[in-house]
């Protein structure tokens, strides 16, 4: 007898989870788009199981859904105005971008990531073997800084050895060197690094210099210093570390991740000098259109919301968002990003 309740009990499971299924909202297709801060093919790799992953979890919270695409975007504002048009429905943006195109998406996650072991704001001790960066996992933060970087190039090492003597740069020192940054809704690539100048020499700004590129990827950034054909670059604080084993590798070769060798003899620690550090940037967002009735509803929302957050609490999941040092999220809403939009206003 008590074999045949424990399997009736069994059986009523079994139909019960069936007819949740057969009740779940169905969704032909979801598409999913990051922000290029890493190399296209390193993202679109390191997040290939994502699709499998989300549908599952997505099938837990009630939706059904057919397929979920995931795309690079070209450039960070490509994907904010991919998102404002309704082409893609969930973005990885930095809060720079989600804050310029916030009347379309809205916030819906904040990543957490792992502490660096270095949080100085005096340039010389973030540089050499001796100063390298590791992260601390048991130190999750909700926010980074962006460094100014000193390349090896002849000039990019008169500016690092002025800094590691203690000596402070002048906005003439700056203005002779080839400047390289990112977009312009790029926090770290952008934004920070304008507040920097602005705070450090009367008020001047990235646009004030005399020889600078702009929207240059991270990627390409690092492989100009390496080629020496810039002085100075912008990137996040850990961007080292994510650069480490491709710097030294022979050009030709790639690391396990995909990045190409950039054929240095002497570490990146070594090499590539910081020279400015920003104020702290609140960590990027995860963010939902707000043009599809179908997927900008409450109850989508806190759907999306719970299955990433299961996902990245998962060891697979920790794997597929370290390609951008997420660790971590937590449910977000627009006022969290009102610092930011402070300082984006400050810069423009």
């Amino acid at each position: 007898m008590k074999k045949l309740v424990t399997l009736l009990l069994a059986l009523l499971m079994v139909v019960s989870a069936v007819t949740a299924l057969a009740d779940n909202i169905k969704m032909d297709k979801l598409t999913l788009q990051f922000v290029p801060s890493k190399d296209a093919d390193v993202i679109i790799t390191g997040t290939k199981n994502l699709p499998d992953l989300l549908k599952a979890e997505m099938a837990n919270q009630g939706y059904d859904i057919g397929e979920i695409e995931i795309s690079v975007g070209t450039n960070y504002n490509a994907t904010g105005e991919a998102m404002g048009a309704g082409s893609i429905d969930i973005g990885w943006l930095p809060a720079g971008t989600y804050i310029l195109y916030s009347d379309e998406v809205d916030v819906i996650l904040t990543s957490t990531r792992a502490g660096l072991s270095n949080d100085s704001e005096n340039p010389a001790d973030w540089n050499g073997d001796a100063n390298k960066t590791v992260g601390d996992s048991n130190n999750q933060v909700g926010f980074y800084r962006a460094l100014i970087y000193a390349t090896p190039s002849p000039y990019g090492k008169e500016l690092a050895a002025k800094v590691n003597a203690g000596e402070k740069l002048t906005w003439e020192d700056l203005d002779k060197a080839t400047w390289l940054v990112g977009n312009n809704s790029s926090s770290a690539g952008y934004i920070y690094p304008t507040l920097w100048l602005m705070e450090n020499y009367d008020g001047k700004k990235l646009t004030d210099l005399s020889n600078i590129a702009f929207g240059i990827q991270y990627g390409d950034q690092f492989a100009q210093a390496a080629a020496e054909q810039a002085d100075i670059i912008v990137c996040y604080a850990d961007g080292r570390r994510d650069y480490e084993a491709a710097w030294q590798l022979p050009i030709g070769e790639s690391d396990p991740t995909g990045k190409a060798g950039m054929g240095r003899q002497d570490t990146i620690w070594n090499e590539l000098n910081v020279i400015g550090v920003t104020k702290g940037i609140y960590n990027d967002t995860v963010a939902i259109t707000k043009v599809k009735p179908e997927i900008y509803n409450d109850a989508f929302r806190t759907a999306i919301q719970d299955a990433l957050i299961n996902i990245i609490n998962t060891e697979e999941g920790k794997a597929i968002f370290s390609v951008y040092s997420h660790e971590g999220y937590t449910k977000a809403v627009d006022s969290d990003y009102d610092g930011a939009r402070a300082a984006q206003n400050a810069v423009r």
